[in-house]
């Protein structure tokens, strides 16, 4: 079984490797940022030889700055951002067209197409989720509309499509497994999450072949082995980065819930075997799970823009120098005086899913300060990440006592303290805040036997920080009020 247990986590923003020990302890981590490219207005994308280079890349670092011998490695999990599609030629192993990110907005047109055709409902009922241009069925209509000659292929079986996992795999296996797992193919608004089956109407609208989808199995599945040095290691793990990091902060029963704060947030709930249909505009996904267990749902809330508001503020407007200056700034005032920033940069996402909604700064008047802005932009993370928790609420009939948090913003004591005002929920911070990685971590080591179960990791978890709520009901009511006129202020129109 080996000493250690190696995750790969490839985020947007970075390619990372980390080891952990039978304590789920860190031992060691390296990263290599992954730029994005910026083709047009609205337009992300990024080079998948690139991905995959640098997430193999940080793997091999990793062991030899560590000295460590390719067998102790007793299993590898995999994270990744989802929604992120590659197609690729199944003979060269390259791909024919950059990967389309999950924030990019080119697909709107189509699926505003497949509204006026009717499917909106039967998208709903079947994925879970809602026809937007962030999921993955509607970047491969793109693509395969786009590229000459790249429809024919695919119904030839020469051309394959892969959320990011599904490309490291098919790399890392030297292309002899095209899989993915339940939680990745519940993101891309062509699979049927009751039946987890590719759904044949989906693909004829969009007109995919279905011969091009990979092999979907459970999180903490066997995919394949990785032969490093003439040892095969077990790929035994494989999630959508925010499932990863739900079972990462072991929530593996109904009604525990975590928000992790990266370039989005994504606030998710474990709801069992239930697949809830959400009336407040959130998705019902698939939860990361174990092999030859019942499958589990959960229910998630996208926040677009998180911590990249605070990158904005560094990088395009020059306001600070360092993200961790934010914090500093945002407790130089008592408050916003009125000021209300709304990063609706890509459109908003739960729950309101306004693919047209577009930024703005409200509320500045001559007395604004840098401060006053900043502290506002903290705010937002913690105000779109309320809305998700209200409509979550609502659709469970549950009240969140309790919000389990990670990511690079958990580290900011404002914005936590402030998100447990606003919320009226206790904010509780692990010691191990690589939960994205840990949650990989887990699937694999628990499934070849590393870790003997869910029991045995969740009693070893650790917590670092309680933030209880401080807020009067009074304040928090006028606070989240002018956040609402302020979202209302700016939706867009179709």
């Amino acid at each position: 079984m080996g000493t250690y247990v190696l995750a790969l986590d490839q985020g947007t923003t970075s390619s990372r490797a980390l080891l952990f020990d039978r304590e789920q302890q860190v031992i060691g981590i390296e990263q290599k940022e992954v730029p994005s490219l910026y083709p047009r207005q609205g337009w992300v994308e990024q080079d998948p030889m690139e991905i995959y280079a640098s997430q193999y890349g940080v793997m091999m670092e990793l062991l030899m700055k560590h000295d460590i011998p390719v067998k102790a490695i007793g299993a590898i999990g995999i994270a990744n951002q989802r929604e992120t599609t590659v197609l690729w030629d199944r003979q060269t192993g390259r791909p024919i067209y950059n990967a389309i990110l999950w924030q990019c907005r080119r697909t709107a047109s189509l699926v505003d197409r497949l509204i006026r055709e009717g499917l909106e409902d039967h998208i709903k009922k079947t994925t879970g989720l809602v026809p937007d241009a962030y999921f993955s069925g509607t970047k491969i209509a793109w693509i395969l509309d786009q590229v000459e000659g790249a429809r024919d292929r695919a119904r030839k079986g020469e051309i394959l499509f892969g959320t990011v996992d599904t490309w490291l795999i098919w790399k890392l296996t030297n292309g002899k497994v095209h899989a993915t797992d339940y939680t990745n193919a519940s993101r891309t608004m062509i699979y049927d999450v009751h039946t987890l089956q590719w759904d044949e109407e989906l693909l004829a609208a969009l007109d995919i072949p279905r011969i091009m989808l990979p092999a979907v199995k459970p999180s903490g599945s066997l995919f394949g082995t990785l032969g490093i040095q003439g040892v095969e290691i077990p790929l035994a793990g494989d999630a959508g980065d925010q499932q990863a990091a739900l079972f990462g902060q072991c929530c593996f029963t109904q009604g525990e819930a975590k928000n992790t704060y990266g370039t989005g947030c994504f606030l998710l709930m474990n709801t069992g075997n239930r697949a809830f249909v959400s009336r407040n505009g959130l998705l019902t996904t698939i939860a990361a799970g174990l092999y030859e267990q019942p499958v589990q749902y959960a229910l998630e809330g996208s926040v677009f823009v998180g911590g990249a508001v605070i990158q904005w503020l560094r990088d395009e407007l020059r306001l600070i120098r360092a993200s961790e200056d934010a914090q500093y700034y945002a407790q130089q005032v008592a408050d916003t005086c009125g000021v209300y920033l709304v990063p609706a940069f890509t459109g908003l996402g739960a729950p309101h899913w306004d693919m047209y909604a577009r930024g703005a700064i409200l509320g500045i008047t001559r007395g604004t300060t840098r401060s006053h802005i900043i502290r506002a932009a903290e705010e937002a993370i913690a105000y779109q990440s309320l809305e998700v928790v209200r409509a979550m609420e609502k659709d469970t009939g549950l009240t969140l006592r309790e919000l389990k948090v990670d990511g690079g913003a958990s580290r900011d004591r404002f914005l936590m303290q402030f998100q447990a005002d606003i919320t009226g929920t206790v904010i509780r911070r692990p010691v191990v805040r690589e939960t994205t990685a840990l949650g990989a971590a887990y699937l694999a080591g628990i499934t070849v036997g590393f870790w003997e179960g869910i029991a045995e990791v969740r009693a070893a978890r650790k917590w670092d920080t309680t933030f209880t709520p401080r807020m009067d009901e009074t304040t928090r009511e006028a606070l989240v009020k002018g956040w609402h006129q302020a979202v209302g202020r700016v939706s867009g129109s179709r």
